[in-house]
């Protein structure tokens, strides 16, 4: 059945871009714009590590159920790699473990070692990571001094470019990667391949999708004014407009043939009315049908 975002009239329902500080776990920053914005009904497209900074895609009200879409963006990221220092967390957060002399640690090296590390590759989470097992997460785990074995995950990572920071021992990096990537555990990687060790610092994530960190705003400026019309957490999706008819039969949560709606590829797709307006996000149903997974009020 098609989930609806039809709203009371006057209720708030958008999306944020924030510019999420150092030092907030992405829940900080959730909690802060519900009493910023006045409103229970916020969440977040996916987690930003609390010492990194950048894109935080926020949705508010019934436009919490597009964040899905946004989830699944690619995320690109800046950050730096500390050669040679080994932290309990993969990052600057942690207790130093170890520390090993990497004298054959070139840049060269080091834009071979990060070409092996792209493409779809292997990952195991780390134990500060927010991902559940047996029901609790890990780093809830981590924090009672218990580790656990995780399941190596796969990944997508497009791009690692590795430049000089003009600081010995210390790489920049550029990564753009699919979501559930952990840019953390890339470094320690680099590290690894590199025949020692290596830690991540100064996360920051620039993009998800087409959304940069240039248009985020500060949390400190969080308000009502600023929330977005909720079509721009789709703007990422292939999109088809549709006749009045056919929008009528979307609102209506119809299964519709693919000829029908004109769309192509594997979806879901953003299917508007003749005057712009978001009427439902579509999702393939078999190989000749899409059905409405979210329809919003505009469809009635």
């Amino acid at each position: 059945m098609a989930e609806r975002l039809d709203a009371p009239r006057g209720s708030l329902d958008g999306y944020l871009l924030v510019d999420k500080p150092a030092g907030w776990t992405s829940h900080d920053v959730v909690a802060r714009c519900r009493r910023l914005l006045g409103t229970g009904r916020v969440g977040h497209a996916g987690t930003l590590d609390p010492d990194a900074t950048g894109v935080l895609v926020i949705g508010v009200g019934r436009a919490t159920r597009l964040l899905r879409y946004a989830s699944s963006l690619t995320k690109s990221y800046v950050g730096e790699v500390v050669l040679g220092v080994e932290t309990s967390t993969g990052d600057a957060s942690g207790e130093v473990t170890a520390r090993v002399e990497m004298p054959g640690a070139d840049l060269d090296s080091a834009r071979q070692a990060a070409v092996s590390l792209t493409g779809r590759i292997e990952q195991v989470p780390p134990m500060v990571s927010a991902v559940k097992i047996g029901g609790r997460r890990l780093h809830e785990l981590a924090r009672e001094g218990i580790e656990v074995e995780r399941a190596p995950r796969t990944v997508e990572v497009s791009r690692f470019d590795v430049f000089p920071s003009g600081e010995a021992g210390v790489l920049r990096v550029l990564v753009e990667c699919s979501a559930g990537t952990y840019v953390r555990v890339l470094a320690s990687d680099l590290g690894r391949r590199l025949d020692g060790v290596a830690h991540l610092r100064c996360l920051r994530r620039v993009a998800v999708g087409s959304f940069r960190d240039v248009d985020a705003i500060p949390l400190d400026q969080v308000g009502p004014c600023s929330v977005l019309d909720p079509a721009g957490l789709v703007r990422d999706l292939p999109a088809a407009t549709l006749p009045a008819e056919l929008c009528a039969k979307v609102g209506h949560g119809k299964v519709l043939e693919r000829s029908e709606l004109r769309v192509a590829g594997e979806g879901p797709w953003a299917l508007f009315d003749e005057a712009g307006a978001l009427v439902a996000v579509g999702q393939a149903r078999g190989h000749d049908r899409v059905r409405p997974a979210v329809v919003l009020a505009a469809a009635r």
